[in-house]
């Protein structure tokens, strides 16, 4: 039996290999996407997002919890910054986790961003499809902590859980452009701290700026390190995903998302092939330093090399 077999058969081993050679981009990677392909599609996606310190691990401990309790399988995708010097990453989210590592219904996978922006690694989406056809009913990726612009998580999952903490700034903050716009749903951890509500009422003001929601962000508060309030965050994720289905949003989002996939595994086979053909202009470019020739009569002659 091949290795995509036992993957979509529930093998647990099968499905650590087959993220791993998706991840690294391995010998064969792409004819085992392929194969699983069909069985994907099934899975909710949740992407749970926030600044660096947010608790998003302690929090997606407990959501994983919840979910068990209602006998799900759950995935979840890790993702943490990899060291621009050495290339390394902790991938330490595992380590908060550990207690769920004996459920035989929860598979956790870490992965680094290897240079990838926008909080998720570039193998991130090749992995949801892994767990996918592994037949987890929800799989829950935690980027790293974001910035106000890195927001790629949005194209990559189903709902977006945006957490947030007290005292993190002004009241501006709450209203500034960027990943504040992905959340689908909003839940301020740590609320035991002070300023829980202010925060809370911030946000609820900036979701007052928009008067014609279909579905509005709904705002929770939560102590995830003491369990508290991930029932209502449960709730409130399921209530975005039954929105999903029946507004036919789900099949919109999803459509997006394949097409990113088709765009990005052009991309990346371009950008391969370009690093290659520059290679071989060395000699062209130091012509253009002396003004011999210039970087754009070498870029046009460079795209006609590769479209041929």
């Amino acid at each position: 039996m091949e290795l995509w077999q036992r993957l979509i058969e529930g093998d647990e081993v099968a499905c650590a290999r087959c993220l791993t050679i998706v991840e690294n981009e391995r010998e064969g990677y792409v004819e085992l996407l392929r194969n699983i392909h069909p069985y994907t599609g099934n899975a909710v996606i949740i992407g749970i997002t926030g600044p660096p310190g947010a608790g998003k691990s302690t929090l997606v401990d407990k959501v994983v919890k919840e979910l068990r309790n209602e006998d799900h399988k759950v995935g979840v995708i890790a993702v943490d910054p990899t060291s621009p010097f050495t290339r390394g990453a902790i991938l330490g989210d595992r380590i908060r986790m550990s207690d769920l590592n004996l459920d035989p219904k929860v598979f956790i996978r870490s992965m680094g961003t290897r240079g990838s922006l926008g909080g998720i690694s570039k193998g991130t989406q090749a992995g949801i499809k892994v767990l996918d056809a592994y037949g987890c009913d929800y799989i829950i990726v935690e980027t790293v902590g974001v910035g106000q612009s890195e927001i790629d998580v949005v194209k990559t999952v189903d709902t977006v859980v945006m957490v947030m903490v007290p005292g993190l700034g002004d009241d501006i903050q709450a209203i500034k452009a960027g990943v504040m716009e992905i959340g689908d749903v909003f839940v301020i951890n740590k609320a035991d701290n002070d300023g829980a509500r202010k925060t809370k009422i911030e946000i609820e003001m900036m979701l007052d700026f928009k008067k014609d929601w279909e579905f509005r962000p709904p705002v929770s508060m939560s102590i995830a390190s003491e369990n508290k309030g991930i029932d209502t965050l449960v709730q409130n994720i399921k209530a975005h995903t039954k929105y999903l289905n029946e507004s036919d949003r789900l099949k919109d989002r999803r459509y997006h998302r394949e097409a990113m996939q088709v765009y990005q595994f052009v991309e990346h086979h371009f950008d391969n092939t370009l690093e290659k053909a520059m290679d071989q202009k060395e000699e062209e470019i130091n012509h253009s330093l002396e003004g011999k020739t210039d970087p754009y009569t070498i870029g046009f002659a460079l795209i006609d090399q590769l479209m041929k």
